[in-house]
């Protein structure tokens, strides 16, 4: 993930379970400020092997410089829109980047999305 992303604090994310089901309730995770004005993020899930899941709420008028990630980037739409170099996307959508793939990433009426990060 590219380190204007990364939350400014510790958190607490769900462990892969062994057998059976894990539980994460979200909702009383705090969000966490990131090196990116307007970006917050709940960690979710993060493994050994470097797989990360993560809530992303991009503020109102956010928008990031151009940057890239050293894996696979998984986003879908939530809630409100979200837009990059290409493209304005809406809930439901699902934008899939390789690893080391140039973009920015920004919202004008803000947008909450999920993120997925995977070693390529």
């Amino acid at each position: 993930m590219a380190d204007q992303f990364q939350p400014t604090g510790a958190a607490a994310t769900l462990d892969r379970p062994a057998s059976g089901t894990a539980y994460l309730n979200q909702s009383a995770l705090d969000w966490q400020e990131t090196g990116t004005q307007g970006f917050e993020t709940k960690p979710l899930y993060e493994s050994s092997s470097g797989d990360m899941t993560m809530l992303m709420k991009i503020a109102p008028g956010a928008f990031s410089k151009a940057h890239a990630h050293e894996t696979v980037e998984e986003i879908y739409v939530l809630e409100g829109s979200f837009y990059d170099d290409e493209n304005s996307y809406v809930p439901g959508d699902l934008i899939i980047r390789a690893p080391g793939t140039m973009h920015t990433a920004g919202s004008k009426s803000g947008a909450l999305v999920l993120l997925k990060f995977s070693p390529g």
